[in-house]
């Protein structure tokens, strides 16, 4: 436990509160643009994702229904390694926009095999929203076509939804890691 809050104390603050919500204020006004007539279903990827859409749902401005969908590669660890599924959403999909929404997109796996879950599912589109990108050159499948904060690949990022083993998902900010 001393090692986890000795990462919150040495950590570097990224984006504040603040910043974090003018840029949720512009994906949520490109979303009430795109998705106004859709009737969309709306899937948090959980866990990460929860608190940028309990700020994200005010500010939409159309009907939608919402669940939930949990698939992960990280569990409590700062490296990927094989998805396993914990959660399929309930609502059916098929002939349904869905719209995905994420903490951050790093390499892409976990959003590739989401998209394609859904898709299989009968779903007529699959757009996703990313608070974070994460810049490296090592990306899988077609990039969200809703992203936010950019930051640098060589940044370990929590906060704000986003964890560090397991730990400050609800840190008030996006901070970097220092080790």
């Amino acid at each position: 436990m001393k090692q986890i809050r000795q990462t919150m104390e040495h950590a570097e603050l990224l984006f504040s509160m603040t910043e974090i919500d003018q840029q949720i204020s512009q994906l949520a006004e490109q979303l009430n643009r795109d998705y106004a007539t859709l009737n969309p279903v709306v899937l948090c990827v959980m866990n990460g994702a929860v608190i940028t859409l309990g700020h994200l749902l005010p500010k939409l401005s159309f009907p939608l229904q919402l669940d939930y969908i949990h698939a992960t590669r990280y569990g409590d660890k700062r490296v990927g390694g094989e998805l396993v599924w914990q959660a399929r959403p309930m609502t059916d999909l098929a002939d349904r926009h869905v719209l995905l929404i994420e903490d951050i997109f790093d390499e892409g796996y976990t959003l590739k095999a989401l998209r394609e879950f859904c898709l299989q599912a009968g779903a007529s589109s699959v757009g996703c929203l990313a608070l974070v990108n994460k810049i490296h050159s090592r990306k899988q499948g077609p990039l969200p076509e809703y992203l936010g904060l950019e930051v640098p690949d060589d940044h370990y990022v929590f906060g704000f939804g986003m964890d560090v083993e397991g730990y400050w998902r609800n840190a008030p900010g996006i901070f970097a890691v220092r080790d």
